[in-house]
């Protein structure tokens, strides 16, 4: 999908010359500052100097979505994801980060503390309104992605990462696609991903003081790049339901995913790529011998 590119672009490309005006007027000086820009303009800093609520994009941030059917959003970025924060559903739009072979390697115990995420504007969703919902509180970006960092695995633990998933399916097959692209991290040493929730005019509701949408599927999108320089993309969609079945059967082109959800995923690759690498998929890029 390409709506909305030029403005996109043109929004970070200007964004960034004013980041880099800011930098070297202010008192903060880093090589490694990372300063990019959406249309909300706001400057990113190293963790160690990164004030609250920042969103940024950089050259090869190709995860970052761009949000295209005009959804209700905030953006935030943790250090180990961002996410589009939609206080209408009360869902995420959808979380992108990358996925190394290094932080597949990591080592830090999971949490199992889930939090309302203190960068939230207005009323943020609580653990407790998922309770006695009959759902699981179901990560987008899993904990087991978070492995490489105390601070990530907390905040994978936030509420905006979070969607009321069915047990089966998040126990099941959406665990079972979890762990492949953890193997493709591995094996392809990165991974750019971005997945969300797919709902309807007509989609449930759970709790009574906020009501959280429960998502009818979700969809999860990955991209990487081959030995060859050449890029390739696979989309998955899955229903939020029990299903036990073989991934392939989730298996259809970015292409699909973008008419269906509304966003635009992979927007900072060029058209001439983004145009090929989503329009298909191609199995055999996407397999890894466990």
């Amino acid at each position: 999908m390409k709506s909305n590119k030029s403005k996109f672009l043109f929004a970070a490309v200007l964004g960034s010359v004013v980041c880099a005006i800011y930098i070297m007027a202010g008192p903060f000086r880093s090589d490694s500052i990372v300063c990019a820009t959406d249309s909300l303009s706001v400057v990113h800093f190293p963790a160690t100097l990164q004030p609250a609520n920042t969103l940024f994009y950089d050259s090869s941030a190709y995860e970052i979505p761009l949000c295209t059917a005009g959804q209700q959003e905030q953006r935030i970025a943790h250090i180990g994801y961002q996410v589009s924060y939609n206080s209408d559903w009360h869902l995420p739009n959808w979380v992108a980060y990358q996925l190394t072979a290094e932080e597949v390697a990591g080592e830090e115990a999971r949490s199992n503390k889930f939090l309302p995420d203190p960068l939230v504007d207005g009323d943020p969703v609580l653990t407790s309104d998922y309770t006695h919902s009959g759902f699981d509180r179901g990560h987008m970006a899993p904990a087991a992605d978070m492995k490489w960092s105390p601070q990530a695995m907390r905040e994978s633990f936030y509420m905006t990462n979070i969607c009321p998933q069915n047990h089966s399916n998040n126990a099941g097959d959406w665990k079972d696609l979890e762990e492949l692209v953890r193997d493709l991290a591995a094996t392809y040493g990165n991974i750019y991903l971005a997945c969300g929730p797919v709902v309807s005019d007509t989609s449930n509701t759970i709790g009574t003081i906020r009501r959280i949408v429960v998502p009818e599927s979700f969809y999860k999108v990955l991209l990487r790049q081959k030995a060859d320089g050449s890029w390739t993309s696979i989309g998955f969609v899955m229903p939020n339901a029990a299903g036990n079945r073989p991934l392939m059967t989730y298996m259809l082109p970015v292409d699909s995913v973008e008419n269906m959800v509304g966003v635009d995923l992979f927007p900072l690759l060029p058209d001439s790529i983004e145009n090929a690498v989503e329009s298909d998929y191609t199995i055999s890029d996407w397999v890894v011998s466990r």
